[in-house]
Protein backbone atom coordinates (compact mmCIF):
# COMPACT_ATOMS: atom_id res chain seq x y z
CA UNK A 1 0.00 0.00 0.00
CA UNK A 2 1.40 3.64 -1.19
CA UNK A 3 2.32 6.35 2.00
CA UNK A 4 -0.75 9.20 1.82
CA UNK A 5 -0.69 12.61 3.18
CA UNK A 6 -3.67 14.40 4.67
CA UNK A 7 -4.12 16.96 7.09
CA UNK A 8 -3.43 16.53 10.77
CA UNK A 9 -6.45 16.45 12.78
CA UNK A 10 -7.24 15.91 16.45
CA UNK A 11 -7.86 12.08 16.42
CA UNK A 12 -4.94 11.58 15.62
CA UNK A 13 -3.28 12.76 18.65
CA UNK A 14 -2.02 9.67 20.06
CA UNK A 15 0.26 8.42 17.24
CA UNK A 16 0.94 12.41 17.56
CA UNK A 17 1.82 12.03 20.72
CA UNK A 18 4.10 8.61 20.48
CA UNK A 19 5.49 9.96 17.56
CA UNK A 20 6.71 12.89 19.11
CA UNK A 21 7.86 11.20 22.79
CA UNK A 22 9.99 8.64 20.36
CA UNK A 23 11.83 12.42 18.97
CA UNK A 24 12.02 13.71 22.91
CA UNK A 25 13.75 10.58 23.77
CA UNK A 26 16.54 11.14 21.42
CA UNK A 27 17.73 13.78 22.88
CA UNK A 28 18.11 15.05 19.45
CA UNK A 29 14.82 16.80 18.60
CA UNK A 30 13.27 19.23 21.05
CA UNK A 31 14.47 20.84 23.96
CA UNK A 32 10.80 19.26 25.29
CA UNK A 33 11.61 17.02 28.41
CA UNK A 34 7.93 15.86 27.54
CA UNK A 35 5.05 15.71 24.89
CA UNK A 36 2.08 17.79 25.65
CA UNK A 37 -1.24 16.86 27.75
CA UNK A 38 -3.45 17.53 24.38
CA UNK A 39 -3.48 17.50 20.66
CA UNK A 40 -4.91 21.31 21.69
CA UNK A 41 -1.78 22.55 23.68
CA UNK A 42 -0.11 20.49 20.62
CA UNK A 43 -1.37 22.21 17.77
CA UNK A 44 -1.22 25.65 19.46
CA UNK A 45 -1.02 28.45 16.64
CA UNK A 46 -0.11 25.93 14.17
CA UNK A 47 -1.94 27.13 10.65
CA UNK A 48 -4.30 23.92 9.68
CA UNK A 49 -3.85 24.36 6.19
CA UNK A 50 -0.22 23.54 6.36
CA UNK A 51 -0.25 20.79 9.19
CA UNK A 52 -0.09 16.98 7.64
CA UNK A 53 0.60 13.70 8.73
CA UNK A 54 1.76 10.48 6.47
CA UNK A 55 0.07 7.30 6.76
CA UNK A 56 0.05 4.07 4.86
CA UNK A 57 -3.17 2.09 5.95
CA UNK A 58 -4.22 3.79 9.09
CA UNK A 59 -0.77 3.70 10.71
CA UNK A 60 0.65 7.12 10.98
CA UNK A 61 4.65 7.39 10.76
CA UNK A 62 5.15 11.07 10.56
CA UNK A 63 3.74 14.45 10.89
CA UNK A 64 4.56 17.95 10.25
CA UNK A 65 3.16 21.18 11.27
CA UNK A 66 3.29 25.21 10.43
CA UNK A 67 3.39 27.56 13.36
CA UNK A 68 3.80 31.55 12.67
CA UNK A 69 7.25 32.86 14.11
CA UNK A 70 4.89 36.28 15.23
CA UNK A 71 1.89 37.59 15.54
CA UNK A 72 2.98 40.98 13.75
CA UNK A 73 1.44 41.29 10.44
CA UNK A 74 5.01 42.14 8.63
CA UNK A 75 6.06 38.35 9.36
CA UNK A 76 2.59 37.01 8.28
CA UNK A 77 4.60 34.67 5.51
CA UNK A 78 7.20 33.43 8.17
CA UNK A 79 6.72 30.15 9.42
CA UNK A 80 8.36 27.47 11.33
CA UNK A 81 8.58 23.90 10.57
CA UNK A 82 8.29 20.82 13.32
CA UNK A 83 8.26 17.22 11.59
CA UNK A 84 9.05 14.24 13.34
CA UNK A 85 9.23 10.58 11.88
CA UNK A 86 8.48 7.55 13.81
CA UNK A 87 11.48 5.08 14.87
CA UNK A 88 9.64 2.44 12.52
CA UNK A 89 9.49 4.35 9.59
CA UNK A 90 13.22 6.19 9.11
CA UNK A 91 14.44 6.04 5.71
CA UNK A 92 11.56 5.48 3.89
CA UNK A 93 11.32 8.80 2.35
CA UNK A 94 8.46 10.11 4.36
CA UNK A 95 10.14 13.16 5.95
CA UNK A 96 10.39 14.59 2.27
CA UNK A 97 7.14 13.76 1.37
CA UNK A 98 5.65 15.86 4.48
CA UNK A 99 7.69 18.68 3.90
CA UNK A 100 7.58 18.37 -0.11
CA UNK A 101 3.36 18.56 1.09
CA UNK A 102 3.95 21.33 3.37
CA UNK A 103 6.10 23.34 1.06
CA UNK A 104 3.91 23.38 -2.16
CA UNK A 105 0.77 24.55 0.23
CA UNK A 106 2.21 27.13 2.25
CA UNK A 107 3.48 28.78 -0.63
CA UNK A 108 -0.01 28.58 -2.23
CA UNK A 109 -1.32 29.98 1.40
CA UNK A 110 0.87 33.49 1.43
CA UNK A 111 4.21 31.98 3.29
CA UNK A 112 7.59 33.24 2.01
CA UNK A 113 10.08 31.99 4.02
CA UNK A 114 9.83 28.85 5.98
CA UNK A 115 12.31 27.96 9.19
CA UNK A 116 13.71 25.34 10.97
CA UNK A 117 15.64 24.89 14.09
CA UNK A 118 17.42 22.02 14.18
CA UNK A 119 19.84 20.63 16.44
CA UNK A 120 23.31 20.43 14.85
CA UNK A 121 23.86 16.74 15.73
CA UNK A 122 20.91 16.08 14.13
CA UNK A 123 22.53 14.77 10.80
CA UNK A 124 19.62 13.16 8.87
CA UNK A 125 17.45 16.36 9.87
CA UNK A 126 19.73 18.90 8.19
CA UNK A 127 19.64 16.78 5.44
CA UNK A 128 16.45 16.51 4.77
CA UNK A 129 15.98 20.46 4.66
CA UNK A 130 19.25 20.78 2.74
CA UNK A 131 17.56 18.40 0.49
CA UNK A 132 14.49 20.42 0.40
CA UNK A 133 16.35 23.81 -0.51
CA UNK A 134 16.55 25.05 2.91
CA UNK A 135 20.03 26.43 3.33
CA UNK A 136 22.16 27.11 6.91
CA UNK A 137 21.70 31.06 7.78
CA UNK A 138 23.27 30.51 11.29
CA UNK A 139 24.49 28.79 14.19
CA UNK A 140 22.64 29.94 17.69
CA UNK A 141 25.29 28.53 19.81
CA UNK A 142 24.17 28.11 23.53
CA UNK A 143 20.80 28.49 22.77
CA UNK A 144 19.10 26.78 25.76
CA UNK A 145 20.06 23.36 27.86
CA UNK A 146 18.99 20.07 27.71
CA UNK A 147 19.69 18.14 30.73
CA UNK A 148 21.58 20.54 31.33
CA UNK A 149 23.82 20.39 29.02
CA UNK A 150 24.16 23.68 26.52
CA UNK A 151 22.94 22.94 23.30
CA UNK A 152 23.52 24.25 19.94
CA UNK A 153 20.76 25.26 17.18
CA UNK A 154 21.39 25.32 13.31
CA UNK A 155 18.90 27.98 11.92
CA UNK A 156 17.82 27.12 8.07
CA UNK A 157 15.80 28.44 6.06
CA UNK A 158 13.46 28.27 2.73
CA UNK A 159 12.55 31.75 1.01
CA UNK A 160 10.40 31.44 -2.00
CA UNK A 161 11.14 33.20 -5.05
CA UNK A 162 9.57 36.44 -4.97
CA UNK A 163 8.32 38.40 -7.74
CA UNK A 164 8.25 42.54 -7.66
CA UNK A 165 4.29 42.36 -7.57
CA UNK A 166 4.20 39.87 -4.55
CA UNK A 167 2.07 40.99 -2.12
CA UNK A 168 0.96 38.82 0.92
CA UNK A 169 -2.01 37.86 2.07
CA UNK A 170 -3.81 40.54 4.48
Amino acid sequence: MAIKIRSVTSEDWLDVKRIYEAGIDTKMATFESKAPESYNEWFGEAIPTCSFVAFEENHILGWCKLTPVSKRTVYKGVGEVSIYIAPEAKGKGIGNLLLNQMIITSEKEGFWTLESKIFKENIASLNLHKKNGFRIVGIREKIALLDGVWKDNVLMERRKVISPSFKYKE
